[in-house]
């Protein structure tokens, strides 16, 4: 009698729920997979389509499977990616919308697996396109695929909500308390530092150049008495006092007004 793997399937009702939740509430809409295949053996498709089945049902979760590149969220690339997949890989990449997931599935898309050193492939997904989850295995169960996808959906979240910055041509960096000289807060800083560590010190610091930030004198004095009166901890406030003092020596120097 030959030895059959059998994979045995736990109750999945409160993962289900929550990831259920979780996609209403961050994404709000079902996510869309696209495939590439990029010259593997097949096993990785068998247990992608085996996911699919009634038996495991990745779609409860939301999680469907489309024809093209042009309708996905997230793209899986299975196979070492041979060279005359390159290129159609490249093309299906570039043809899904932004923002979109990369998932390397099965040892040969994490990293080429047997064939890695092979001319004939590239080595995985990761030699040219930016992956941002592995779905290792020869193949993944169908367990580990739905494991895997449920994973990307809080990766896909924080692409969808994320905030991308670019930098204009001749722009200038605005500093964070431009009213202090630079030398004063140097010294703010490694005394705080000095006293309470880098990370508390930083911390302790910024509260007290808030109360530099104002430009006028008497505005300083009274945001130091409130700084003062607002903290519990007397080891605070003593080194708020030391800190002031520096600022105070500084002012009487003349090196500001």
């Amino acid at each position: 009698m030959h030895n059959m793997k059998r994979e045995s399937v736990p109750d999945p009702e409160p993962d289900i729920t929550v990831l259920k939740q979780r996609l209403l509430r961050d994404i709000k809409r079902s996510v869309y997979v696209y495939r590439i295949d990029c010259g593997g053996c097949n096993g990785c498709e068998i247990e992608i389509f085996a996911a699919l089945t009634p038996l495991f049902d990745v779609e409860r979760f939301g999680i469907k499977v489309v024809p093209s590149p042009r309708h996905a969220d997230i793209l899986v690339f299975t196979g070492p990616v041979t060279r005359a997949m390159r290129l159609p890989a490249m093309r299906a990449y570039n043809a899904a919308p932004d923002p979109k997931l990369v998932v390397a599935y099965g040892a040969c898309g994490c990293s080429g697996g047997i064939f890695h050193d092979s001319y004939a492939v590239w080595g995985g997904a990761d030699g040219i396109f930016p992956v941002d989850l592995y779905i290792p295995g020869c193949p993944p169960t169908p367990g580990a695929t739905i494991y895997g996808f449920a994973t990307a959906l809080g990766f896909l979240a924080q692409k969808i909500k994320g905030e991308h910055y670019e930098e204009e041509e001749n722009s200038l960096v605005q500093l964070r308390y431009p009213h202090v000289p630079i030398e004063l807060r140097k010294r703010i800083e490694r005394e705080a530092r000095r006293l309470c560590g880098y990370w508390y010190g930083r911390k302790i610091a910024d509260q007290y150049l808030e109360v530099l930030s104002a430009e006028d004198s008497d505005r300083i004095e009274q945001g130091f008495e409130e700084l003062l009166h607002g903290e519990e901890d007397e080891h605070l406030r003593n080194i708020y006092t030391i800190l002031h003092q520096y600022f105070t020596e500084w002012k009487r120097k003349g090196y500001r007004s």
